[in-house]
């Protein structure tokens, strides 16, 4: 469940800089306070998750949360939102993976598509045959990734405090003049981007019911880790990169090297370590696809039972796992591959689009929960409209940054999707009627 969000710790800086490349060397100096941001919404977010764990123990999600607090339309927006997530998910973690591979194996540059689809069939397989033998496979490289950036990022910061001014073991490319000035409207596109970084956190509420017991403390702990690891990633990354100046490259041209890449290159070189920390990335955020394979089947059974999807994403498989749904999700995320060419910093404008209209979306629903409740809460109604104002606020964000840069498919695509949902469920309550009542 991790997978998800500890990936966007590579995707989440890159699309920040990518957006303060125009400022050159000035951009490093805005990297922070962009930063400081994200990690406050972050933190929101974290806040807010706890106590819908809590209040749903057995069904948390935003389509859950929504259509018993707020009515069919939202949790149809809550569904559709959560499907095209997760959809994003699968290509953008893949495609971010594949741009570390290429980053530390520049020959394979020119087969960025072809490596994104083996990636997507590798990953169908396992899980079709189940997650409890994918489970293993998908753990490992956490830790790993966890150890080596962790430990890293620490590295540096020891020589920043220690040297006063470190040197790069290998330079980045130099950053270039400013080509523009640091308008407010530049830096909040910048701010549109990095809330990439804060997607996935709502992976544990999505899928609570697969949590053994004590579910309540097992998915606390699960959601705290990944928030702590998370914060103290984007946080180290944000300083190492301003310290050495390292900016983002442009991924579509021949000698791409990602943000991570770089700052491994600047703080420990290009040695042995060098290829197992960004092994580990290439799993993680390859893999960080498998919270979408887990969550997707969930929320279309979910949907299909209330009967807005087909009933065959309600029927498990052969091996108990929903066939139809893992199957419906690779083929769509292979489609959105060759569209957008396999290149992460085109999917990104409509990967955090969507999530904010979830978590809006679930805040809402929480803060008339607590409304509905007969013993009041004041706190907990409060934590929950923050929570809303705050994803609220960073969704008119997104979406004026975002508007030209693929937000407006997003706002086709939700609609679209609903009315999909609808037609299905007007097409099973028409059967109903027509079916003639059994005789006892």
């Amino acid at each position: 469940m991790g997978l998800d969000s500890l990936g966007s710790s590579s995707y989440g800086p890159e699309a920040e800089l990518t957006i303060l490349l125009p400022l050159g060397a000035w951009g490093m100096g805005y990297l922070g306070p962009v930063m400081a941001f994200v990690i406050a919404l972050l933190a929101v977010l974290y806040v807010s998750y706890r106590q819908t764990l809590a209040a749903y123990p057995t069904s948390g999600g935003a389509y859950a949360v929504a259509r018993e607090n707020l009515g069919e339309y939202p949790s149809l927006l809550a569904a559709a939102a959560l499907m095209i997530d997760y959809v994003l998910n699968v290509a953008v973690g893949i495609s971010s993976g594949v741009g570390v591979l290429v980053s530390a194996m520049p020959s394979l540059h020119p087969y960025i598509q072809p490596l994104c689809f083996g990636i997507v069939a590798i990953i169908t397989i396992a899980n079709l045959r189940g997650t409890g033998e994918a489970g293993w496979l998908f753990a490992l490289p956490i830790y790993l990734f966890i150890v080596c950036f962790l430990g890293s990022v620490g590295y540096g910061l020891i020589r920043i405090v220690a040297e006063g001014n470190p040197r790069p073991i290998v330079a980045p490319p130099p950053l270039g003049p400013p080509e523009t000035a640091a308008a407010g409207w530049l830096l909040m596109h910048a701010f549109a981007s990095g809330c990439t970084a804060v997607t996935g956190v709502e992976a544990v509420s999505n899928v609570i019911g697969s949590f053994k017991e004590p579910i309540i403390r097992n998915a606390y702990i699960t959601l705290t880790i990944i928030v702590v690891v998370l914060g103290l990633l984007r946080g180290g990354i944000a300083t190492i990169v301003t310290w050495f100046e390292i900016g983002a490259m442009d991924q579509t041209r021949d000698g791409y090297k990602s943000v991570l890449s770089q700052l491994l290159g600047a703080v420990v070189g290009h040695g042995v370590f060098y290829y197992i920390a960004m092994s580990s990335l290439l799993c993680i955020l390859s893999l960080s696809a498998n919270t979408s394979f887990v969550g997707f089947p969930r929320i279309c059974r979910v949907v299909a039972a209330d009967g807005y999807l087909p009933k065959a994403f309600a029927q498990p498989g052969r091996r108990l796992v929903f066939t139809a749904g893992i199957l419906f999700l690779s083929g769509i995320a292979a489609l959105l591959s060759i569209s957008f060419g396999g290149i992460t910093e085109r999917l990104i404008p409509l990967f955090a689009i969507r999530a904010f209209f979830t978590f809006r979306v679930l805040q809402v629903g929480m803060v008339a929960h607590w409304r509905r409740q007969p013993q009041k809460h004041p706190a907990k109604l409060l934590t929950n409209a923050v929570g809303a104002a705050s994803t609220g606020v960073a969704l008119i964000v997104i979406l004026t940054a975002k508007f030209t840069e693929g937000a407006l498919i997003t706002l086709i695509a939700i609609p679209v999707t609903i009315i999909l949902l609808k037609a299905i469920k007007g097409y099973y309550t028409s059967l109903e009627h027509e079916l003639p009542t059994p005789v006892r």
